[in-house]
C-alpha cells in the first residue's frame, strides 16, 4: 500500500470525529476507512465529542487536519467554537475541513471563519481522499 507524505517526509495524520449528540457515524467511519486505505495515517475518535476533545487529541497526537462530520444542524455553532479554541491553543496550523448536511449558505460562512473545505451531501469518496492528499501533500506524494 502507497502512503501518503506531508511535506516533512512523513505520513499525512488526520483526525476524524463526530462532535455534538449527532450519533449517526456511517458516515465519518467510511472516510476515515478510505483515507487509511489511501496510506494516510487516521485518528478517529468517535462519537459525541465536544470541541475541547477534539482540539486537545489534535494537539497531542500533532495531526496536520481534522475531519469533522456534523449531520445535527449544529455546524454553526461546533465548526466555530473548534477554530476558537485552536486559536486559543496556539494551534491554528492544523486545518479544520468537514462535511455533513451544511446548507450552501453556510458554506461560505464556515470558509470565513477559517474552515478550509466543507463537503456536502453527494462527495465521492475519491473527491475526499484527493482534498486531503493534495491538501496535505501536494500532488506529488502518495
Amino acid at each position: 500500500m502507497a502512503t501518503a507524505e506531508a511535506p516533512a517526509g512523513r505520513r499525512i495524520r488526520i483526525l476524524t470525529a463526530k462532535v455534538g449528540l449527532d450519533g449517526h457515524d456511517r458516515g465519518i467511519k467510511v472516510i476515515s476507512r478510505a483515507l487509511r486505505d489511501a496510506g494516510i495515517e487516521v485518528i478517529y475518535t468517535g462519537l459525541h465529542q465536544t470541541p475541547e476533545m477534539v482540539v486537545e487529541a489534535a494537539i497531542q497526537e500533532d495531526v496536520d487536519g481534522i475531519g469533522i462530520s456534523i449531520l445535527s444542524g449544529a455546524h454553526m455553532t461546533l465548526f466555530p467554537e473548534i477554530m476558537r479554541l485552536l486559536r486559543e491553543r496556539g494551534a491554528e496550523d492544523i486545518v479544520v475541513f468537514g462535511g455533513g448536511i451544511v446548507p450552501d449558505a453556510d458554506v461560505q460562512a464556515l470558509k470565513e471563519i477559517g474552515v478550509d473545505h466543507v463537503f456536502t451531501p453527494g462527495t465521492s469518496l475519491d473527491q475526499a481522499v484527493s482534498y486531503v492528499k493534495e491538501r496535505f501533500a501536494g500532488k506529488a506524494a502518495v
